[in-house]
C-alpha cells in the first residue's frame, strides 16, 4: 500500500492484545518526563537568577523566540510571562528575518528557545541583535552549543531522554522547556508582588477577574430602579412598588431616605399567613423586617454572592456611610454579571 493510501485510509478498531498496552505506555511517558523534570530543577543555580535579573531590570519587554516544537513552547512562555506581570511577546525568527526585527526594541531582553542550540534561524538574528544592544538569554540541552555560547545567560534544559521510544519527537524537552519557563514566570511574579489582584487586570473578561473587579456598583439597579416605599405608607402601596422593580423586595425608608428596613416576597408569604394582616389597612412598617442585610457599593460583586449564600437571601440593599438607599441588587443580578 502506497504512503498516501495509507495516510488517509479509514482507521479500523485495534485488536484488544494490541490496546492492552496502552496505559502502561503512557504511565512511561509521565515516569520519563517526570525524571527529566527532577533532573532540570537539580540544575537550576546562578544562570537561573541571572535570568530573573536580566528580566526583572530591562527597560522593555521579553521577546520570546523559537522554531518549530520550541516556536510552540515559546509563545506559551510569552503569554504566561505576560499574565502575570512580565511584558512579553513571541516573535517567529523566520518572520523576524523577513521585517519582524523591527519590532523588538534595544531595551528587550531576547528569551530563544532551542533544544539543539542550533537553529539557523535564530543564529541569523544573533548579530543583528548584539549590534542593537539587546541581551540575550538562550534556553538549549546544549551548554556547548552555539546559542549557548553566544548567550549573556544560558539555562540548560538538557534531558537524560525523550519519552519518544524512537527518541525523535521532543517529548521530555518540551516539557523540560516548558517547566523552566513557568519558573522563570513564577519567581519573577514573586519578585515584582504580583497579586490577584494584579493578575485580574490582566484577565478581565475571565472569572477570576469578574470576581476580583466586579464591585456591587457596576451590577446594582439604582436611581428611580430601586424600590423603595416610606414607614407610613400600606402594604398594599409597597406591593405594587414590588411589582413595578420587579427586584422580588422594597426598601422602607425615612424621609430623608434612610434605611428603616425591608420587605421581601418572603414576608409577603409570612404575612398573608397572617388573618390581622389587611394588605389595604396595614402599615408597611408593622411587617418589615428590621436591620436587614445589607452592602457598600464598593465591595465586590462576589461578597453580595457569598452574603446571599452565608444568610440564604435572595436580594440585598446597597446603603452609604449615613445609610441611605443608593442601590439594590437581587441572585439574578450576579448571575447576568457571571459572579455566580
Amino acid at each position: 500500500m502506497a504512503m498516501s493510501e495509507m495516510a488517509t485510509s479509514p482507521s479500523r478498531p485495534l485488536p484488544d492484545s494490541a490496546t492492552a498496552g496502552l496505559a502502561d505506555s503512557g504511565r512511561r511517558v509521565f515516569a520519563i518526563e517526570a525524571q527529566a523534570l527532577a533532573a532540570v530543577a537539580a540544575r537550576l543555580d546562578g544562570e537561573f537568577s541571572a535570568a530573573c535579573r536580566l528580566m526583572l531590570e530591562t527597560r522593555g519587554r521579553v521577546v520570546c523566540t523559537g522554531m518549530g516544537k520550541s516556536g510552540h513552547i515559546a509563545r506559551k512562555i510569552a503569554a504566561t510571562l505576560a499574565s502575570t506581570g512580565t511584558p512579553a511577546f513571541y516573535v517567529h525568527p523566520g518572520e523576524a528575518a523577513h521585517g519582524d526585527l523591527g519590532m523588538i526594541t534595544d531595551a528587550d531582553v531576547v528569551l530563544a528557545l532551542s533544544y539543539s542550540g542550533e537553529s539557523d534561524e535564530i543564529l541569523l538574528l544573533l548579530p543583528v541583535l548584539r549590534r542593537q544592544g539587546n541581551k540575550l538569554i538562550a534556553m538549549t540541552g546544549r551548554p556547548s552549543s552555539s546559542m549557548a555560547r553566544e548567550a549573556d545567560v544560558h539555562l540548560d534544559v538538557s534531558v537524560p531522554a525523550e519519552a519518544c521510544p524512537l527518541d525523535l519527537a521532543p517529548t521530555s524537552s518540551t516539557t523540560a522547556s516548558l517547566a523552566m519557563g513557568d519558573a522563570l514566570a513564577v519567581a519573577l511574579l514573586d519578585a515584582r508582588g504580583f497579586t490577584a489582584d494584579d493578575f485580574a487586570r490582566s484577565h478581565p473578561a475571565g472569572a477570576l477577574g469578574r470576581r476580583l473587579l466586579l464591585h456591587i456598583s457596576d451590577v446594582m439597579h439604582a436611581g428611580d430602579d430601586v424600590p423603595r416605599v416610606h414607614a407610613d405608607a400600606m402594604l398594599s402601596e409597597a406591593l405594587v412598588e414590588m411589582s413595578r422593580k420587579r427586584l422580588g423586595m422594597t426598601a422602607i425608608v425615612d424621609g430623608d431616605g434612610r434605611l428603616l428596613g425591608l420587605f421581601t416576597d418572603g414576608d409577603l408569604r409570612r404575612a398573608l399567613d397572617d388573618r390581622q394582616v389587611d394588605v389595604h389597612a396595614t402599615r408597611i412598617a408593622d411587617v418589615m423586617t428590621r436591620a436587614p442585610k445589607t452592602i457598600g457599593s464598593d465591595a465586590l460583586a462576589v461578597e453580595a454572592a457569598q452574603l446571599m449564600e452565608t444568610h440564604k437571601i435572595g436580594g440585598l440593599l446597597v446603603i452609604d456611610a449615613d445609610r441611605r438607599v443608593v442601590g439594590a441588587l437581587n441572585i439574578h443580578d450576579l448571575l447576568r454579571a457571571r459572579v455566580v
